[in-house]
């Protein structure tokens, strides 16, 4: 699991599409579906259900979406902080 394939669960469920989630973390469709792809297999688990326009996360992949947010914003923190000269924790 990288940091990449959480940035896309993020953007797919902040956003309810591939190609405009794509679109804000300036990649095209192409590998943005590899990622999920890769990733709902790792994981062994569908994180999104494909609806005609759109896409929303099953219940197994709003779990992941929540923690994929925290760990995120954790990373986010820990940068900003070493950034300054904070500690992380």
């Amino acid at each position: 699991m990288s940091m990449d394939q959480l940035q896309t669960v993020v953007a797919i469920a902040d956003t309810g599409a591939l190609t405009r989630a794509a679109r804000s973390l300036h990649i095209t469709q192409p590998p943005l579906t590899r990622r999920l792809a890769a990733l709902e297999d790792e994981l062994g688990v569908k994180l999104f259900e494909r609806m005609g326009r759109g896409m929303r996360p099953t219940a197994a992949g709003e779990r992941f979406v929540a923690r994929a947010r925290a760990i995120l914003a954790a990373c986010e923190a820990a940068a900003s902080e070493a950034r300054r000269g904070e500690p992380a924790w």
